[in-house]
């Protein structure tokens, strides 16, 4: 995504992965659509929606920081989870979820705050957009029973490819003849069918087969190769301090997923 918007503006790249993602998908989950009912249509919008605000603030953040920080301050989304839950169906956040909240804050202030204690626009940016993919949680948690989920998440990229275009449209200018250029077409192919259409397919089939403390430990672990891969491929410098930052984020993303449920032995039946 970095690689990509060295070229293309914000709006249009979403426009663009979301389009592609949403029309691939529809073909994968073809059997499905006999599941179709209207009410889909403005379940997709409403978590498209969430999807739209939480990309578009983490890619214009992401413009304006390193992608190792906006990989693991996007993390903290799972902390948030929590708190945001309580505020929508009133159900109270544990001891786990708010140690996790202090480890995520104090985590936050070593990867963003500088020397004069100020935070640049990109880590905000990218704090914002961890709150905005919390509420598309909770979202989905709200609107998803009963509905076949790929086919859900077929309209959700769908709404949220609409949005972009239409904030792409009307707010950038962008020559489509840049798409010619293999300096263009692959990173944003990358996105568009790894890790957008593949990414997520692996992600619903292989939680079927996980329990969901394991599954939320793996997912949690995007944020490390986010850093891996940024200091591989983007050149990424990584400080001490930073290291620790991340592995307090880490570690309250940890916490608040599983409440370390796979460090107690489980009693023999």
């Amino acid at each position: 995504m970095k690689n990509a918007l060295d070229n293309i503006p914000v709006f249009h790249l979403l426009a663009i992965r979301f389009t592609v993602g949403g029309l691939l998908l529809s073909l994968i989950c073809w059997s499905r659509w006999k599941a179709f009912t209207r009410d889909y249509l403005w379940r997709g919008a409403v978590i498209g929606g969430f999807l739209f605000l939480a990309y578009a603030v983490q890619t214009l953040g992401l413009a304006l920081t390193t992608p190792s920080k906006n990989a693991f301050l996007t993390a903290s989304y799972c902390v948030i989870v929590p708190f945001l839950t309580w505020a929508v169906v009133k159900v109270k956040p544990d001891r786990y979820n708010i140690a996790a909240a202090l480890l995520c804050i104090t985590g936050v202030g070593f990867v963003s705050l500088n020397d004069q204690l100020s935070i640049n626009a990109g880590d905000l940016l990218t704090l914002l957009c961890a709150v905005f993919y919390a509420a598309h949680i909770v979202a989905v948690a709200k609107v998803s029973p009963g509905k076949d989920v790929l086919l859900l998440t077929t309209f959700q990229f769908v709404f949220a490819g609409i949005y972009s275009w239409i904030f792409g449209l009307s707010m950038e200018e962008f020559s489509f003849q840049l798409l010619s250029d293999p300096g263009v077409f692959w990173p944003l192919a990358y996105l568009c069918i790894m890790a957008t259409t593949v990414g997520l397919l692996f992600q619903n089939v292989g939680q079927v087969w996980s329990d969901p403390a394991s599954a939320s430990v793996i997912l949690s672990l995007e944020s490390v190769f986010g850093v891996l891969f940024s200091v591989i491929f983007y050149g990424d410098p990584v400080t001490g301090r930073l290291l620790a930052g991340f592995a307090l984020i880490f570690v309250a993303v940890v916490c608040s997923e599983t409440k370390f449920s796979f460090l107690r032995r489980k009693t023999p039946a």
